[in-house]
């Protein structure tokens, strides 16, 4: 008897708890002993075959998850409908803690598996865990009977990749739907989001950072993948991030509004639509790193959160939003587009990207892009000498400048603003800055403060520069002055 399996379907050690009204100690006596008493198991035999599993009577082995799932159910359910792909790599055991993690926060699991994932877990198990039949067959009658395919894609709130696998990303990338899940991917108009993991050499090939970088630019929302140790022994970038993150993140992206931001209509106190819905608005966020060899880099403090919140509360009002943000611990906003970038190089490209051919109506620059990058990274990891006097020379090359780009571009958007950070004279070098750079406003903080260090504080005060006007605005928390800066946005395009 398999009680773990018969826990999980039940719905956790608190649910058979409530089942047969007993207290904490008596599961754990029938987990120790691995049996049950022959009294509770009709009680149980009857739950689980209330659920839709096929159970065996005498010992209780459950024979299959649950055998359909009406359409009906799927929309008058609460909390929302996502449909976990699991592709076949060895962290595909994590994808199960990954639906577990999502079911604690109330979300409804659809589970899908390709063929190579059954090679690591078993359909039954995630059937067992999400108490709902895992789909893995896009030829079988009896599931496109009860629920096909393009059913599966359209009921749900999120399609999530977990893990995605570098040959998974590819073939998603180029548009391959030659099984269930890559056609579910074609077939959705929900958000998708994947969590790759792979071995650190795999996740470098440039051939696979090409195909992140296309699916960010399509709107996928890639989590992770994070550094530490891989099931095959390195240690690198290429680790799934972990079930709990990934579940979070998820939440937040089908939310409404990010959690952490107050409820916010799209109308006008007049019942019209608001200014800013359906603007095009690319945002850059946190710093850019620049390496110096495989090891070392060059960077700032930036937190990304003052970007991060700006997107939030832009995306709230109804815009279309793409963020390009360099690497950050910040929970990406919900419903915005996430172009996760690492040099400046990068960001220029994704930003010249995100603007080429399409009206945009509103660019901003608030990442703290580092203006300097080595000449010529090395290849390898550069040794210190043994000798304590030796010296090393960096030479430095100017990156190109994001903001006066975009102010200057031909595909220019309507309203370009700047973020200046400094150190001192605060005004006359925003002024100035905003000058040479061509764009319209400059929002000005002073950083560096013992007081307040504005990078990674969840706390801002700023000068609004335009052509014409300078507003101070006092110290207060960066959600607050995002949406004050949308305000503002939002007067500007009303008039």
């Amino acid at each position: 008897m398999n009680l773990s399996a018969l826990i999980t379907a039940l719905g956790g050690r608190r649910a058979l708890q409530q089942l047969l009204d007993v207290g904490p100690s008596a599961v754990s006596n029938y987990m120790t002993r691995g049996h049950l008493p022959n009294r509770v198991k009709p009680i149980i035999y009857a739950a689980l075959t209330a659920k839709g599993y096929q159970v065996r009577p005498h010992d209780l082995e459950i024979l299959a998850g649950p055998t359909k799932l009406l359409m009906s159910d799927m929309i008058t359910n609460s909390g929302p409908r996502i449909v976990l792909i699991i592709s076949g790599g060895i962290a595909a055991y994590r994808a199960l803690e990954t639906a577990r993690q999502l079911q604690k926060r109330g979300a409804r699991i659809t589970g899908v598996m390709t063929e190579s994932a059954k090679q690591f877990i078993t359909p039954l198990s995630l059937a067992a865990l999400t108490g709902e039949k895992c789909y893995d067959n896009l030829f079988s009658l009896t599931d496109e009977a009860e629920m096909g395919h393009i059913q599966i894609a359209r009921s749900a709130d999120l399609v999530l990749v977990v893990p995605t696998t570098a040959n998974f990303m590819a073939r998603a990338n180029a548009g391959i739907a030659d099984d269930l899940a890559t056609t579910i991917l074609l077939a959705t108009s929900a958000k998708v989001a994947m969590a790759p993991a792979m071995n650190p050499a795999m996740w470098a090939h440039p051939a696979t950072k090409n195909n992140f970088t296309s699916l960010a630019q399509r709107g996928v929302h890639m989590i992770g993948p994070d550094i530490g140790n891989t099931a095959c022994g390195e240690e690198g970038e290429g680790r799934m991030c972990e079930p709990s993150y990934i579940a979070d993140v998820a939440m937040k992206l089908v939310e409404a509004l990010p959690t952490n931001q107050p409820s916010r209509n799209v109308t006008s106190n007049q019942g019209q639509v608001g200014a800013l819905v359906g603007k095009r608005v690319i945002i850059t966020s946190g710093p850019t790193i620049e390496p110096i060899d495989k090891v070392r880099f060059i960077a700032n403090h930036s937190s990304g959160k003052q970007g991060h919140a700006i997107a939030a509360a832009l995306a709230g009002r109804g815009a279309n939003v793409t963020l390009v943000s360099g690497p950050v611990t910040e929970t990406p906003p919900g419903h915005v587009n996430l172009v996760p970038v690492t040099t400046a190089a990068e960001m220029l490209s994704a930003c010249t990207t995100a603007i080429a051919g399409k009206r945009t109506d509103i660019a901003i620059c608030a990442a703290a892009v580092s203006d300097w990058r080595v000449t010529s990274a090395a290849s390898k990891k550069i040794k210190k000498s043994n000798d304590p006097s030796t010296k090393m020379l960096l030479e430095l090359s100017q990156n190109p400048d994001i903001l006066a780009n975009l102010s200057t571009s031909e595909n220019r958007p309507k309203l370009v603003i700047g973020f200046a950070a400094e150190t001192e004279n605060l005004f006359e070098n925003a002024k100035a800055k905003r000058h040479r750079k061509g764009c319209d406003w400059m929002i000005a903080n002073q950083v560096g403060g013992d007081d307040d260090p504005v990078f990674g504080s969840t706390t801002n005060k700023a000068l609004m520069i335009t052509e014409r006007n300078v507003e101070t605005w006092p110290k207060m928390q960066k959600t607050e002055l995002a949406e004050k800066l949308a305000d503002r946005i939002e007067a500007e395009f009303a008039k």
